[in-house]
């Protein structure tokens, strides 16, 4: 760890450990405190701030923008430290996705945020500074891998410190920033948390987490000082900069979307027919989130590949897990107007691999595998032995394909992505498929693209 006194005033990193000073260790991994971070950005927006109805206010954040709501992005001035790789897609005035209705209004209205450098000795993990009249908070997720946590503090003394630290980055950086962030602090009065709604976080943060399907957590792509601190000098490229913020300008109104429609689908007088189209979105937004999580993960295994001796195997029930998947997966297919058959035996050993991650990379298989099938194919899964391992085998009956139906010769688009020019689907290329499932311990064979396997090594073999 960088010694404090030879880091820059002002060094993001180092605010991140004054606001967990005092707290305990964590123990989470990043999956568990990237959900944790989104979950708590969607109960600071949706049920502490937007029920306040309108209020001035700043908002300081890296290494992207936390807050998403178009309303409050309208009301607040805001400062953003993004990577350099990022270049100008992080600008207010030129998002990557088109600004409708009030989105739109906040960019003529001038709403939005300066964006500034992140520093070497930053670091990336999210942080955000939040100060209005009537709420205060800062958030932070810190910590080493597999020590990983959330911290969100509302105490006075504490905010008082970011803020000072915030302002001398800003006055050694950027002093015409740095004058405007005071003029901004001042113009808004007396500030007061009420002390009545601060306690309601996080009993508020507990429910949505359980509200929450399963789904793989974005991560940023350049985070924990990664490549410092395996000893790998190589910087990010500028296409996984760009798949960064792209994933975060996509999942974040999925997620939005996602979590409206769960809160209409708890109402008891919905119509069946408004209530089955909602569960239909739901699921959308679901597939569609998991599917960038996946496209991230593999961009993150492309640019740090793991070593054999780092993989976290462990023995895990394939049987149990894909019948407990394969009512999803059928939903999922039927909007395609697929077909799965399932064929597993309830015998089998166990495999070797990580539970954690090998649910949401089965699932992007099957939808890999499907997304080239014409209406009224049938996908068929079967599980059974084969010597030392498991098979798991994907196929598609050839004559459910006609001649003119017959899944076109992908071409890659990068060392991640691939194009199928003949279905317009973008998705993850053959090699990081490969590589996606040597990470969990399996050996994937493709040998066309209506048949597909992927060998588990056997618990204890």
């Amino acid at each position: 760890m960088a010694d404090p006194a030879a880091q820059p005033v002002g060094c993001l990193a180092a605010l991140r450990r004054e606001l967990a000073h005092g707290a305990d260790p964590g123990r989470g991994d990043e999956d568990s405190v990237r959900r944790q971070w989104w979950a708590a950005l969607a109960t600071l927006q949706d049920d502490f701030l937007v029920p306040l109805g309108p209020q001035r206010g700043v908002w300081l954040a890296a290494p992207l923008p936390a807050l998403y709501e178009p309303a409050l992005l309208q009301q607040l001035q805001g400062w953003v430290w993004a990577p350099a790789e990022l270049g100008d897609l992080l600008q207010a005035s030129a998002p990557l996705l088109p600004a409708t209705g009030v989105a739109a209004a906040a960019v003529e209205a001038g709403g939005g945020f300066e964006r500034l450098p992140l520093e070497a000795g930053d670091g990336t993990d999210p942080l955000l500074v939040l100060i209005t009249p009537r709420l205060q908070v800062a958030m932070a997720l810190v910590g080493e891998h597999q020590a990983r946590r959330l911290v969100v503090q509302f105490e006075p003394a504490a905010l008082s410190a970011a803020l000072t630290r915030l302002d001398e980055r800003l006055q050694r950086t950027d002093p015409a920033q740095a004058q405007r962030l005071r003029q901004a602090i001042q113009a808004l009065g007396p500030l007061q948390n009420d002390p009545q709604r601060v306690p309601q976080f996080w009993p508020r943060l507990a429910e949505r987490l359980a509200a929450m399907a399963p789904s793989l957590t974005l991560q940023p792509l350049v985070h924990r000082g990664g490549a410092d601190q395996r000893g790998n000098g190589t910087p990010p490229s500028s296409e996984l900069a760009l798949l960064e913020a792209l994933t975060h300008e996509v999942r974040t109104p999925l997620a939005t979307i996602r979590t409206l429609i769960r809160s209409l689908l708890r109402r008891s007088d919905l119509p069946e027919l408004v209530r089955q189209r909602l569960q239909q979105i739901d699921g959308e937004c679901s597939e569609q989130i998991d599917r960038f999580g996946l496209i991230f993960l593999a961009a993150e295994l492309q640019r740090q590949p793991a070593e054999a001796g780092e993989q976290r195997l462990a023995r895990t029930d394939l049987v149990q897990l894909l019948h407990q998947l394969e009512p999803l997966w059928r939903q999922q297919l039927q909007r395609r107007s697929l077909g799965l058959e399932l064929s597993a035996g309830a015998e089998l050993p166990l495999v070797l691999s990580d539970p954690a991650r090998l649910e949401t990379v089965l699932g992007g298989l099957v939808d890999r595998f499907s997304r080239g099938l014409p209406a009224g194919a049938v996908v068929a899964l079967s599980l059974q032995p084969a010597g030392a391992r498991l098979k798991l085998r994907l196929s598609a009956s050839a004559d459910a394909l006609g001649p003119d139906e017959q899944p076109g010769v992908a071409q890659r688009v990068g060392p991640v992505l691939s194009w199928n020019p003949g279905t317009g689907s973008l998705q993850l290329s053959r090699q990081a498929t490969q590589r996606l499932f040597h990470s969990l311990g399996g050996r994937l064979a493709e040998r066309s693209g209506t048949d597909l396997t992927v060998f588990f090594p056997v618990a204890g073999a």
